[in-house]
């Protein structure tokens, strides 16, 4: 009989036989503790990622906050400079259009203001805080040329004592006679005088 399959073989290669079974066993659990850490990490470090995205996005949405706080305060500062946080002053208009009439040497200047109402906005836009109230401005102009309705018009929207964004405007020749100096060009202009008012205000 082959001793290495008697009784007295085998038992001489039990040891062999676990030690062997041992190494398959810690073979076996090397592997599936390489595969479970690979995913543990694989899982961290996609966690990290997000948590890395998550911080980025705060941060960049806590600079857009920043930059529209800055922008706002921006624009609040210009609407206090231009007068449209303020009630209509007529006077004021009548002197500033009286004052722009001369310096560019306007012949003649008629205008009519309507009645103050609320401005309807494109879509049906409202702001929570204020109402957009605006009132119609008509100019009749009578000028030497064309330019110095332009010039008047340009001044008169850019002006810090108010906003008066045009609408449209309309200029014609004039049959003048031999006389360089009578006026060759009149102006129709239709412009909006717009105001804010604070809805609190109102409440109060």
């Amino acid at each position: 009989m082959n001793p290495v399959f008697s009784r007295e073989g085998a038992r001489a290669l039990a040891t062999s036989w676990v030690l062997l079974l041992l190494a398959i066993a810690t073979g076996i659990a090397l592997v599936l503790g390489s595969n479970w850490y690979q995913q543990r990490e694989k899982r961290e470090s996609a966690n990290s990622s997000r948590r890395l995205q998550e911080a980025r996005t705060r941060l960049e949405a806590a600079r857009r906050e920043r930059d529209s706080l800055q922008q706002s305060s921006d624009v609040f500062r210009t609407l206090v400079e231009r007068g449209l946080l303020q009630s209509e002053r007529r006077l004021e208009l009548v002197e500033l259009v009286n004052a722009l009439q001369s310096r560019h040497h306007l012949f003649g200047l008629d205008y009519e203001v309507a009645p103050q109402r609320t401005l309807q906005l494109s879509g049906g836009r409202v702001f929570t805080a204020v109402d957009v109230l605006s009132s119609r401005v008509k100019l009749r102009a009578r000028a030497l040329h064309e330019g110095d309705v332009v010039a008047f018009m340009d001044e008169l929207t850019h002006s810090r004592q108010g906003f008066y964004p045009v609408d449209r405007c309309v200029l014609r020749r004039t049959e003048a006679s031999g006389d360089m100096l009578q006026p060759r060009i009149e102006a129709e202009c239709w412009l909006e005088w717009i105001t804010l008012k604070d809805k609190r205000a109102s409440a109060g």
